[in-house]
């Protein structure tokens, strides 16, 4: 008796989960930054920042730290929809495996941060809120490559 295999011509589903979790993360690193910017400009919630030890406006170092942390949080959101196949901006590859990873590794830091934080603004809203986004990053990061978009061809 003799076995043979056939060529089997699967096709790689498309991953819907990991690409609504990068779409998830990456509305909520533009809620950070938008955040972010809100206290560079000097928006009253710096109880809710930088350990809340700053009730009200930021003094000027933590505004400039707003600012520069605003732009960490839209690359960050450009990463995180470049490994979940939707690339706005073209990143390598390799770049978007790491980076979520790395995103990851420092929003679980951040989490324990927060939770450790004397500010109840961090402790309790911003810690659960990182250990989401940490989450939605590890789903994205375990997603595997994203499958390579096809193109029409339209040709007579």
């Amino acid at each position: 008796m003799t076995v043979t295999a056939e060529p089997t011509n699967r096709v790689r589903p498309e991953r819907p989960v990991r690409r609504r979790a990068a779409m998830a993360a990456a509305a909520g690193f533009l809620v950070v930054a938008a955040f972010e910017v809100a206290l560079a400009l000097g928006a009253p919630f710096g109880a809710a920042a930088f350990g809340g030890t700053n009730a009200g406006t930021l003094p000027p170092p933590l505004r400039v730290a707003g600012g520069v942390s605003a732009a960490v949080w839209i690359f960050a959101a450009l990463l995180i929809l470049s490994r979940g196949g939707l690339s706005i901006a073209p990143l390598p590859k390799s770049l978007a495996r790491r980076g979520t990873w790395i995103l990851a590794g420092y929003l679980g830091l951040g989490t324990v941060m927060n939770v450790a934080s004397s500010s109840p603004w961090e402790r309790y809203g911003w810690a659960s809120f990182s250990l989401a986004m940490m989450i939605l990053c590890i789903v994205v990061a375990r997603g595997g490559v994203a499958p390579s978009k096809k193109r029409l061809d339209i040709s007579f």
